[in-house]
């Protein structure tokens, strides 16, 4: 039947088709009629005669939970490695006077529960057939808890709160500090890991002091206290990507390094089991939602999920995710490289004993850039205008805009830097400036991606790609002129809950690392600017980035 649909019809038709095969299958035939409600008899047929034919093929699902600063989501995966169903729920953000930015860790743990019990009840899954569940989650926000009571001692320190800048600052003072952590750990000495963030509470927070007096405090990432909330307090454990970013972790050594910990003042018994990113973190029945307990494997950073989950399994390759802001990742290999172009030095994961490792850049502002042109500047009433308008812009504009609304971060690092527009004429309109916003999108992550390839010696091939953005074909289009390879786009954008879910489903044998094709590219985008313009536009670029740092 799908060789006669067109292409657009035949993604969504069997989309849906798959979706409604495990909503009936075994399922009374009320829920069957409430879960073809308003399909065609064409619909219908194919999903009974699916249902039908299938048998116990498709019996076995992995949950894979997304826990993310703005919420949490749980995914359900099928035996063929496709996303059937989703269940969402946000938690409160908790900004103080000062500007601290905190989330209730029991609020967290209670909606970890809640979604992944409704991505099975709203499908009408039989929780039986629940093999494993994987987890990406943010990383760097930081949790402290009791480790007799499983209570939380104060609320977490999320990733974007600076609250511990005056204490890093002061380990910056000592001779030799910055640069231990920066040699061991491969991240500059900053408030924003979770380094800082353990030292203040164990500074600020009685409870926690009194805590790792007695040997009873956990200090962790949201993996561990996810994990710890899955296995009801019987695992304390961490995966090797998350133990990379809390600028604790030895990066050579492959272990919590003394020295560094020493430095910060926190005892490394405290810290959790690091464990290989698709070992067994532990079993769980979802506090006695399933029949039977099963085992928790893949767990990742949210960044780390979506490199796996892009298929960037092998040096060189390099994902770009486009959101508010943007994370560049690039594969390096099984050897630690050290930045010297301000560049982040991570791991990628440790699987079947392996460990791969990455460098990483962050862009702040990429999303956030159509954003404040709709909410702020309001020239636009919608991302979606970002395109066409840049293509009715005149081509001879050289308007350059540097969005250093907070600074510029990887790889320029200049934390006093303020936004600037460089080159506007009389002719400039409203066209003309939204695509120099729009281009600075694309400039940013050029800027990380230069780096990485002059750190790491690999050329890049090819960049893969995902997020919201990633729908604006002048932006895709502009980016693979620039970084001078092919683009490809994902066809899902749910790339760090996969990413968990895939590598879980690849760790119990259900799937082998193919899985990651298992969607296909949404698009491939070939460079095509002549190489003169490509240099005198990167010139242009990084005139105004200098011009930015220099003002004052």
């Amino acid at each position: 039947l799908c060789v006669h649909l067109s292409d657009g019809f035949k993604d969504h038709f069997t989309r849906d088709t798959v979706a409604c095969v495990h909503k009936v299958r075994g399922a009374p035939l009320s829920r069957q009629s409430a879960a073809l409600g308003g399909r065609s008899l064409l619909v219908r047929q194919a999903v009974f005669d699916l249902a039908e034919g299938m048998g116990e093929y498709m019996s076995k699902y992995i949950i894979g939970i997304d826990q993310s600063t703005q919420g949490t989501k749980a995914l359900l995966v099928d035996e063929g490695g496709h996303l059937i169903h989703r269940a969402d729920r946000s938690h409160r953000q908790i900004v103080n006077d000062a500007g601290w930015v905190s989330h209730d860790p029991v609020e967290i743990a209670a909606n970890v529960l809640a979604v992944a019990r409704a991505v099975v009840e709203e499908t009408g899954v039989n929780p039986a057939d629940i093999a494993g569940i994987g987890i990406s989650n943010q990383r760097e926000t930081t949790v402290a808890w009791n480790r007799t009571t499983g209570e939380p001692l104060c609320d977490a320190v999320v990733w974007q709160c600076a609250r511990a800048r005056e204490l890093c600052d002061e380990l910056a003072a000592r001779e030799g500090v910055a640069e231990l952590v920066r040699d061991t750990t491969g991240l500059v000495l900053s408030p924003y890991y979770p380094a800082g963030k353990m030292a203040w509470i164990l500074a600020n927070v009685p409870a926690a002091a009194e805590a790792a007096a007695s040997g009873e405090l956990c200090l962790g990432t949201i993996d561990a206290w996810v994990v710890w909330t899955l296995t009801g307090g019987a695992e304390f454990r961490c995966d090797w990507s998350n133990a990379s970013r809390t600028q604790l972790f030895d990066l050579r050594r492959g272990s919590w390094s003394e020295p560094v910990c020493e430095a910060f003042g926190i005892d490394p018994a405290c810290l959790p089991q690091v464990t290989d990113s698709d070992g067994l973190f532990g079993t769980t029945d979802l506090d006695g939602f399933l029949p039977a307990p099963v085992p928790v494997h893949g767990v990742l950073g949210d960044s780390h999920a979506a490199l796996f989950a892009q298929g960037c399994h092998s040096r060189g390759m390099a994902k770009a995710t486009y959101g508010t802001g943007s994370s560049v990742m690039m594969n390096v290999g099984n050897e630690f490289v050290a930045s010297s172009h301000g560049l982040s030095s991570s791991l990628a994961w440790r699987m079947d004993g392996v460990t791969e490792y990455v460098l990483e850049g962050n862009v702040s502002y990429a999303g956030a850039v159509k954003t404040w042109l709709r909410d702020d500047l309001e020239l636009i009433n919608n991302p979606e205008e970002v395109t066409d308008l840049c293509y009715a812009a005149n081509p001879a504009s050289h308007v350059y805009f540097v969005p250093a609304f907070t600074g510029l971060g990887a790889p320029h690092w200049a934390s006093d830097a303020e936004g600037c527009v460089f080159g506007m004429t009389r002719t400039t309109g409203r066209a003309e400036f939204v695509k120099a916003a729009d281009e600075s999108i694309a400039y940013q992550i050029f800027d990380v991606i230069d780096a990485m390839v002059e750190d790491s010696g690999a050329a890049l091939a090819e960049l893969r790609v995902d997020g919201g953005p990633t729908r604006d074909a002048y932006l895709m289009q502009f980016e693979s002129d620039l970084v001078g390879s092919p683009i490809r786009i994902a066809s899902n954008d749910e790339m760090s809950g996969l990413g968990a879910a895939w590598a879980c489903g690849i760790a119990l044998g259900m799937y082998t690392r193919d899985v990651v094709d298992v969607y296909g590219a949404r698009g491939i985008v070939e460079p095509s600017m002549p190489a003169d313009e490509r240099a005198k536009k990167i010139a242009g670029w990084r005139h105004a980035v200098e011009a930015t740092i220099a003002y004052e």
